[in-house]
C-alpha cells in the first residue's frame, strides 16, 4: 500500500511513522508513506496557500490551485483508489471503513487546515470525506495519523499475530470482552474461573456473552446497526 498525505505542516506527521507498529510496517515494505508540503505547490513568493472567504466571514480558506497541482502531479504517476479529505463534517471513521480501506492499493489523504478547503476541491477531486469524531482539530494531520494507524495495522504481516486484529473491538459491531493476564490472583482479586478451565468452547461462549453485555451497557447503538 502507498499513502500520500498532503499537508501544510508535514513535521507534525513525521513522529507517528517513526515508532512502533507503523515504523515496522514501513521497514517491512508493507506500506509507503509520502508526505507532501502543500507550500511547495504554490506560485506565491510568500508560499501562500490560503486566502479570505468570498462573501466575508472569519477564518481563511485553503486555495484550490496548489491542491490541484499536487493531486494532479501524483495522479500523473499512478492511479489512486481514493482521495480522502480529513474534515469534521465527513463520515465518522469506524472499523468497517478501516477494513475496507486496508484492502486498497494507493490512497491520497488531504489534511484540512484553517477554515477548510475551497468547496471546488471537494467537488472535483475528493472521493471520500472522513472525520474521526464530532469535534474540531487545528488541522487534519492528527486525523490522518489516526486513519493511517487504523488502516495499516490491518494489512497482513504488520501485526505479529495476524488474528489479533480480527478479534478487536468493533470488528463484529461488539465491544471487546474483559481481558486478564497474570497473576490470576492479585490481592484477592481473582480472574473468572472459566478462563483457567482449558475448555475453549466455554471460554469462547463466556467472551461472547461478556462482549454482548458490555456492548448493551455501553454502546447499544452498535447493536441497532
Amino acid at each position: 500500500m502507498r499513502i500520500d498525505i498532503i499537508t501544510v505542516v508535514p513535521d507534525l506527521l513525521k513522529s507517528p511513522f517513526e515508532a512502533s507498529i507503523l515504523k515496522r510496517a514501513i521497514e517491512k515494505n508493507l506500506v509507503e508513506i509520502h508526505l507532501h508540503n502543500l507550500r511547495d505547490y504554490t506560485t506565491s513568493s510568500y508560499k501562500q496557500i490560503d486566502d479570505y472567504q468570498y462573501g466575508g466571514g472569519a477564518g481563511m480558506v485553503m486555495m484550490i490551485e496548489p491542491i490541484d497541482k499536487c493531486i494532479s502531479k501524483l495522479k500523473s504517476k499512478r492511479s489512486y483508489d481514493e482521495i480522502i479529505y480529513l474534515t469534521p463534517d465527513g463520515n465518522v471513521l469506524n472499523q468497517s471503513m478501516a477494513n475496507s480501506l486496508s484492502l486498497k492499493g494507493n490512497l491520497i489523504m488531504l489534511c484540512g487546515h484553517y477554515k477548510g478547503v475551497d468547496q471546488r476541491v471537494r467537488d472535483l477531486f475528493v472521493t471520500k470525506e472522513i472525520s474521526i469524531g464530532d469535534y474540531v482539530l487545528s488541522g487534519g494531520e492528527l486525523a490522518a495519523a489516526v486513519l493511517c494507524d487504523s488502516i495499516i495495522r490491518l494489512i497482513p504481516g504488520v501485526l505479529g499475530n495476524e488474528t489479533s486484529a480480527l478479534t478487536d473491538a468493533f470488528q463484529d459491531n461488539l465491544l471487546s470482552p474483559p481481558i486478564y493476564t497474570r497473576p490470576s490472583n492479585y490481592k484477592g482479586h481473582m480472574i473468572p474461573d472459566v478462563l483457567l478451565s482449558g475448555h475453549q468452547k466455554k471460554i469462547d461462549n463466556w467472551r461472547d456473552d461478556k462482549a454482548l453485555q458490555r456492548t448493551k451497557d455501553r454502546r447499544p447503538d452498535l447493536l441497532e446497526e
